[in-house]
């Protein structure tokens, strides 16, 4: 009995042994990190290559490449991979719960970083918002109502101007500072919009703050100012940047941590701004962008977060060598970069005629419209009367227009414009001109026209032609 049991406890020492072997032997592999991002960005492939870098294989998971299986009650991912980095770009996506459910189905099958719960309630500002008050975090003031009567009811209580922003949007786009004079809508097209304090400090410099946290850790911040005529701080639009790094205040240092920690996000830009109470929470964007960060403190987030992917797969990474590696933004084609599919993009464009009835969407409304198709325009424009209709406004700054036989061209005021086409919206920078005397109060530029074909021969203000009519057999 007793040399039964001493046989069997020398098995089971050598199932331990065994185990830790092949642990050990696992741990000397190469971890295998998905990078999930179906759209191609300077930070999607920093990462790649960081995660290469640093001794580990990454692998780009996009439409050419990515399938996942259910046979027999197994579940099969394709290509495999040991854990995934999320890098799913939703704000600007017409149907960001289709990215949603995608990284919902790579969760339930693999780790992932920065999971899709914690980034649903990241790309929804109100829902970050509210998560934050209900921590304690100080975020401004701010209403959000879905019905036109609830939301202008209260619009006094902040002020003679407040920001008025869209639930979802990126780079700035869908979020204005308006004259609380006059109503605001609660949607702007098809996304929801709310009302917000102005957090101003300084009069004469707009600026806030951009804090990247990753694992808990500040790896860079940096301070971004306004433009000239503008109040965004976005480097999208122009804004400048300064190091922060180091002389952030602990306020607003133990603020990101906390905001990034209480959205439960792995990694995160943390948007803040000063006001006159402390530090408020602006945002906190789990995609956000590198650019403007190392154009200011020198230092890349990718290699912190290829870091924390191949720690989530089982990896181990040499410290000093993510350091070394922060000081460059390696953005060049990873050689993880799957072949093009040849039969993608075979779809044609959808077709749009030389006159379309679209959808446009302001502040305070939305209206149909005739537009008019331009392919030499490089923007849209609106004609003054229409924009004051629906709130295209306020201005945002001034561009220079050249036409005709004009060469210094004539500046007009620009403004964020939502134009509505069958059912997909483009949000674009439209200039504002005195189109009374023309057809037609909207030009469609090729910042929209990009999106399509263009057909002179349809026009939805002239009959269609019959279409021929074919003989049964």
């Amino acid at each position: 009995m007793s040399g039964d049991a001493a046989d069997l406890s020398g098995d089971s020492g050598d199932q331990t042994t065994a185990v830790a072997a092949t642990a050990a032997a696992a741990a000397d592999e190469p971890a295998r990190v998905g990078v999930l991002s179906l759209h191609t960005s300077k930070e999607t492939k920093a990462i790649c290559n960081a995660i290469e870098a640093l001794g580990h294989e990454p692998v780009w998971l996009r439409a050419e490449n990515l399938a996942v299986s259910i046979e027999d009650g197994e579940v099969a991912l394709e290509p495999e991979v040991d854990a995934i980095c999320n890098r799913l770009l939703l704000s600007n996506t017409e149907e960001p719960a289709e990215g949603l459910g995608l990284a919902m189905t790579l969760n339930r099958i693999r780790p992932m970083c920065n999971e899709p719960g914690p980034v649903l309630a990241a790309l929804h500002k109100f829902a970050t918002a509210t998560t934050l008050a209900d921590w304690k975090v100080q975020v401004p003031d701010a209403l959000l109502a879905l019905s036109n009567e609830r939301l202008n009811r209260e619009r006094d209580r902040f002020g003679d101007v407040g920001v008025y922003k869209t639930a979802i949007g990126t780079h700035g786009g869908g979020t204005w500072k308006v004259n609380l004079d006059e109503p605001v809508n609660p949607m702007v097209g098809r996304r929801m919009a709310f009302l917000q304090d102005l957090i101003e400090r300084d009069d004469e410099a707009h600026r806030d703050a951009r804090v990247y946290v990753v694992d808990d850790e500040i790896v860079g911040a940096m301070y971004r100012y306004a433009p000239e005529g503008e109040w965004r701080t976005n480097v999208a639009l122009g804004g400048d940047v300064q190091d922060a790094t180091e002389d952030l205040p602990e306020e607003a240092r133990d603020t990101a941590l906390y905001a990034a920690e209480v959205m439960e996000l792995d990694y995160a830009g943390v948007d803040l701004i000063q006001g006159h109470d402390g530090w408020f929470v602006l945002e906190v964007n789990p995609t956000a962008g590198f650019k403007g960060l190392f154009e200011a403190t020198g230092h890349s987030p990718a290699p912190y977060i290829a870091k924390l992917g191949i720690e989530r797969a089982g990896g181990e990474v040499d410290e000093e060598r993510v350091q070394e590696l922060s000081n460059t933004l390696d953005d060049s084609r990873p050689s993880c970069a799957p072949r093009p599919d040849p039969t993608a993009g075979n779809a044609p464009a959808p077709t749009i005629g030389y006159t379309e009835e679209v959808v446009v969407s302001g502040t305070s409304g939305s209206t149909t419209t005739l537009a008019k198709s331009d392919t030499g325009a490089t923007r849209s424009s609106i004609d003054t009367a229409l924009a004051a209709e629906i709130g295209a406004g306020p201005i945002k700054s001034m561009t220079r227009v050249k036409s005709g036989s004009v060469k210094e061209g004539k500046a007009r005021p620009v403004v964020d414009l939502v134009v509505g086409i069958g059912g997909t919206q483009h949000t674009v920078t439209a200039s504002v001109e005195d189109r009374s005397h023309m057809s037609y109060p909207l030009l469609l530029g090729r910042d929209i026209l990009q999106h399509y074909q263009v057909d002179v021969r349809r026009r939805v203000d002239k009959d269609e032609p019959d279409e021929q009519e074919l003989e049964e057999e």
